[in-house]
């Protein structure tokens, strides 16, 4: 794990945070050992070996502060989410998660908000038996960039250019509660003694990634994509990488409970479809299966337990059309810009 900065100094306790103490202290130990990782952090750089009969699947992102998080945002929530995010594009591919690095900017570092994210880091890595191998630290502007990386039999990789027309469309969980979360925090509207903003909150901080469901439908699936950046956003590559198009229909998006009561608690001042198909940071899947390969989908969901719901068709074209009731319906905004 190599390191650009020297040392922060400590604000709890009274000594200096050496960039090798801050490895041993707090990275090292973080995650447990893979037999697959031959060396791991301490050298220059960490060597692994790919199982045989498996292709190797990496995603990357980045969560900058008063970007993807507020800057007040707890340490744990901020190292949970920025593994979360990068296990929902490996769901996406149909891959089993194995290793990630981490690089991580900060102003200032000190034992406690270390700590913090450290055990936020360390508690999702381990319910997916992911080892941290490596990664970065520098002084700067509060980031958190992870590498993921994981395995996929050969050949099994699941495609955003797999969609064909005929196609059913399809979306895990719920849409909508992350941003609706943000909506309300951002308006000073966040209620913690409520328990409908505190799941919406809970979404939007410490997503669930859909992995045991996207290893079971690169089986299934024809195509598929997380969504991050919103419903049509996302389903907007699909569409192109598969050269077709589609029809959704809004008054069949999933919504959670939650996310009803709130928006009726908002007295109309928000369209309950608008945040549902434009809103990011759901995580959740979408995804399109054959005719065909639809038994094989309910019989999946229905063994694991996991929500699911079809919206939609895959159709000739290049547009995607949204319908309320049959009739044309129009989103004011279609998903968020990184630019």
């Amino acid at each position: 794990m190599p390191l650009l900065m020297g040392c922060w100094i400590s604000l709890h306790t009274r000594f200096v945070l050496t960039e090798f103490s801050i490895i041993e202290q707090y990275f090292k130990g973080a995650t447990g050992k893979r037999d697959d990782v031959r060396v791991g952090i301490g050298d220059d750089g960490a060597v692994m070996r790919v199982p045989a009969g498996m292709e190797l699947v990496v995603v990357m992102d980045t969560l900058v502060s008063g970007i993807h998080f507020f800057e007040d945002c707890n340490p744990a929530d901020i190292a949970y989410k920025s593994l979360a995010v990068n296990l929902s594009d490996l769901a996406a591919m149909g891959a089993q998660p194995a290793w990630a690095t981490l690089s991580l900017t900060r102003p200032t570092l000190d034992d406690i908000w270390l700590q913090s994210f450290v055990h936020g880091f360390s508690s999702l890595a381990n319910e997916y038996n992911i080892q941290l191998i490596g990664g970065d630290l520098s002084r700067g502007p509060l980031s958190v960039t992870v590498q993921m990386h994981g395995f996929v039999p050969q050949g099994q990789a699941l495609l955003r250019s797999g969609a064909a027309v005929g196609d059913a469309v399809f979306v895990t969980g719920s849409l909508g509660d992350a941003g609706l979360a943000l909506r309300l925090m951002k308006n000073d509207r966040l209620d913690k003694k409520n328990g409908h903003h505190v799941y919406l909150q809970h979404r939007l901080q410490r997503p669930t990634a859909q992995v045991d469901a996207g290893m079971a439908l690169r089986q299934i699936a024809s195509s598929m994509i997380d969504i991050s950046d919103g419903l049509v956003a996302d389903l907007g590559h699909v569409l192109r990488a598969s050269a077709v198009g589609a029809r959704v229909d809004v008054d069949l998006l999933p919504v959670s409970m939650s996310y009803e009561a709130v928006v009726s608690e908002l007295s109309g001042t928000i369209d309950q479809y608008q945040l549902a198909l434009s809103a990011g940071d759901d995580y959740e899947l979408c995804f399109t299966v054959a005719e065909d390969r639809i038994e094989a989908l309910v019989q999946f969901f229905s063994g694991a337990g996991l929500s699911y719901h079809r919206i939609g068709v895959v159709e000739e074209g290049d547009d995607l059309r949204l319908l309320l009731q049959g009739n044309d319906y129009v989103l004011e905004h279609q998903g968020f810009r990184h630019f």
